[in-house]
């Protein structure tokens, strides 16, 4: 049974899968396609901070919130149909690079030198968590799994109450501004991020081992990407708090 705390990654789906005149994923084939992806991502990025360069404000806002809703609506198409994801999944990467960027740039004016620490800071993060995974000094068991999934959705749910409480002209106070609170908080989330990584690359792990279809490479490239999009976000957030203190 497949079981993962990425929403990406859950769900019956993914078992009993059978494999009809191809040949299986791998994880290294998988860890290729991330590679494809983050390329595009950066493409993506890269064009919007040119665009900032070049005195276009207006096109960098617009391009963002269009990224924003395509991501969005992208994620939820492959997330329910994976045999989606060789297609749709550049198209995503694409769209999260625009948005990205955007935000970057926003967070950027503000606090100059935000976006280098908070990709530093999720590549650092990747990194580690690889470490952790592939020496087994952080075990992926089931407890863990329902840990990382509890915390989730907490954090799920706060910001659904957050984004409501917006449209009222508040929010709730720990989760904005700069108080010690608030950047406590967001310090747990980054680590719940952080560590999702290792029911990523276990879901991977577990995919190859039980000989899922060739297009898993690139729905596993593609969930791997959602979590480190939220890894990134989330650190930028709490660097925006530190800095703002």
């Amino acid at each position: 049974m497949f079981r993962s705390s990425n929403p990406v990654f859950s769900g019956d789906r993914f078992n009993n899968q059978q494999i009809l005149g191809e040949a299986p994923m791998t994880a290294s084939g998988a860890i290729n396609k991330a590679f494809i992806l983050f390329a595009i991502l950066a493409v993506a990025a890269g064009a919007m901070v040119y665009q900032a360069y070049m005195g276009f404000a207006d096109k960098v806002m617009i391009t963002t919130g269009i990224g924003l809703v395509a991501g969005f609506i992208l994620a939820l198409i492959i997330s329910f149909v994976p045999k989606t994801a060789p297609y749709l999944s550049p198209v995503y990467a694409f769209a999260e690079g625009a948005c990205l960027g955007g935000i970057s740039i926003l967070l950027e004016v503000q606090f100059p030198g935000i976006a280098l620490q908070a990709i530093a800071g999720t590549f650092g993060a990747l990194f580690v968590m690889l470490f952790l995974f592939k020496t087994k000094i952080i075990k992926v068991t089931e407890k863990f799994r329902s840990t990382i999934f509890i915390a989730m959705i907490t954090i799920l749910g706060m910001y659904l109450i957050n984004f409501i409480m917006g449209f009222f002209g508040s929010g709730l106070p720990f989760l904005v501004g700069s108080s010690p609170i608030s950047i406590a908080i967001s310090g747990v989330i980054v680590l719940v991020a952080a560590f999702s990584l290792l029911l990523d690359f276990d879901f991977i792990q577990k995919a190859e081992e039980n000989l899922l279809p060739k297009h898993f490479e690139w729905y596993s490239a593609f969930g791997l990407m959602v979590t480190l999009v939220w890894l990134y976000i989330e650190i930028l957030n709490l660097l925006a708090k530190l800095r703002d203190r």
